[in-house]
């Protein structure tokens, strides 16, 4: 997991926040997993870089 930790915050119907954080308990993934994954997806899927940071132990964070 990333050191620093930067918030987002968005706005979504009621009924889809529900069944985002159902399906997420169900794979024992928090919401903010899922969608840092999304994050990491996007930029992938549209060859935008960015710099990643180092963990503690020295593994990089990127991904």
């Amino acid at each position: 997991m990333e050191k620093k930790t930067a918030r987002l915050t968005l706005l979504i119907d009621p009924q889809k926040k529900q069944a985002f954080e159902q399906l997420c308990a169900l794979q024992d993934l928090t919401p903010s997993q899922v969608v840092r994954q999304l994050i990491r997806d996007y930029l992938h899927k549209h060859g935008v870089e960015y710099e990643t940071q180092m963990t503690q132990d020295g593994n990089n964070t990127s991904g």
